[in-house]
């Protein structure tokens, strides 16, 4: 599964098509972005084959796709809804064709415009001069501010609204988010979509805010709380008696945030709660298989166990020995696909 979603290889010949088309692609065009550095070369033909009826070089050709454009390949196994709202989320369509990431020149330019203009909200925002809500200055004055084109403005901060940064209202202007906190979580979010390599480096700073945060979870006194933990822990349970993965995995997630609240410490709580929604949207959960199921509840059982009488020590080994197991599975993933 990715994020809880159900997966199937049955879908991966139409979201290929589902891909190209959203992207304004001919076969032709797919082939020389993603495909030509191939040993064997693929023809239009046999792509073409491939978006019909699937075939032997189908697993082959998403993996290449899907690192040209640092998602994960296991997308693909979406049904094709859920497939294409997610490659709309990821890849939002401009008025004419979509710029291929990878491709360079425009691109990335239009990436460092982005930094700036994060950066630029972001600096306003702690300064006091801007807040949630606000209305920020005109395209013209960002260009001027910037030096750069409007058009390259309204291209940026269609981007910015995608990822939540900020609100464009028709006829109105375009407005700070509503959420204050979404200035100092963009660039991250905006970093992992661009360069997967940062991935790595977020997994280190997740295990380390988790195993902390299953420690003072050990230490909590919210009574409501731990009664939710408990209501995900029964959930959970349940899920796994009646065979329903789906419901496990998304408790799988509830679990872990939580334990971020029940650590009492509101910035441990956002910043895993934030880096969760970034892995569940680029690298998936990583648990697909049904064997690893009942690991999965027997180490989270540990977990809980420790928080109850309140052990910090326990909870905080229980939790990095469950996401060193939890990256075992991950990595098993890529093997069995």
């Amino acid at each position: 599964m990715v994020g809880g979603r159900a997966l199937s290889s049955l879908y991966k010949h139409e979201n290929l098509r589902i891909f190209r088309r959203h992207l304004g692609l001919t076969q032709k065009e797919l082939i020389h972005h993603f495909l030509d550095e191939e040993e064997r070369p693929i023809s239009i033909a046999t792509l073409s084959n491939l978006e019909v009826k699937g075939g032997v070089r189908l697993n082959d050709v998403v993996l290449k796709i899907a690192d040209k454009v640092s998602i994960d390949p296991m997308l693909f196994a979406l049904d094709t809804q859920e497939f294409a709202e997610q490659i709309a989320s990821l890849f939002p369509k401009k008025k004419d064709r979509l710029q291929i990431p990878g491709q360079g020149g425009k691109k990335t330019g239009i990436n460092h415009l982005i930094n700036q203009l994060t950066m630029h909200f972001a600096q306003q925002m702690m300064n006091g001069t801007l807040q949630k809500g606000d209305k920020i200055e005109a395209d013209r004055e960002l260009a001027v501010l910037l030096n750069v084109g409007r058009s390259a403005i309204r291209e940026a901060m269609k981007v910015l609204e995608v990822l939540g940064m900020v609100d464009i209202r028709p006829g109105q202007g375009t407005y700070i988010s509503s959420d204050e906190a979404d200035f100092f979580r963009i660039p991250l979010s905006w970093s992992l979509f661009l360069n997967r390599s940062q991935i790595e480096d977020i997994i280190v700073v997740r295990n380390s805010l988790e195993t902390k945060a299953a420690e003072l979870a050990a230490f909590c006194e919210d009574v409501d709380e731990l009664h939710h933990l408990s209501s995900i822990c029964h959930s959970m349970q349940r899920a796994l008696l009646e065979g329903n993965h789906g419901e496990f995995l998304q408790g799988d997630l509830d679990f872990h945030i939580c334990i971020a609240r029940c650590s009492g410490n509101d910035v441990i709580y956002t910043m895993i709660q934030t880096i969760s929604n970034l892995m569940r949207h680029i690298s998936g959960t990583g648990m697909v298989y049904e064997e690893q199921i009942q690991e999965i509840y027997e180490e989270h059982q540990k977990i809980y166990g420790s928080i109850l009488i309140h052990d910090g020590d326990g909870a905080r080994e229980g939790m990095r020995l469950h996401l060193a197991r939890s990256r075992e599975r991950y990595s098993c993933k890529y093997d069995r696909y």
